[in-house]
């Protein structure tokens, strides 16, 4: 709750759909890559959304990395896991563009 207390201007910003999509219609979404990491304050957060958009029928790819931290995606000169999930992203985004 701490980051999205943060984010917003006022509390009533927090219905807003394109803000917080645990009620927003997810259908017709295109398809989506969420990248979780296990210690991380949002990581169900992330799961949920990914399971909402699985429910509305979005292809979705979800992939948790164990043992790494909220800002892991950037650190591929020391962590493994965080090339492993760049390698992952950048694949789907091929895919997602029909350059595989």
């Amino acid at each position: 709750m701490q980051f999205f207390d943060q984010y917003l201007n006022d509390p009533e910003e927090g219905d807003d759909p394109r803000i917080s999509l645990v009620d927003a219609d997810l259908g017709g979404m295109p398809p989506t890559t969420i990248i979780g990491a296990e210690i991380d304050p949002l990581r169900s957060e992330g799961e949920l959304l990914a399971q909402n958009l699985e429910a509305a029928g979005v292809a979705t790819t979800y992939q948790l990395y164990t043992g790494v931290t909220h800002e892991f995606f950037g650190m591929s000169a020391i962590l493994p896991e965080a090339e492993q999930a760049q390698a992952l992203v950048a694949k789907e985004l091929k895919k997602a563009f029909g350059t595989e």
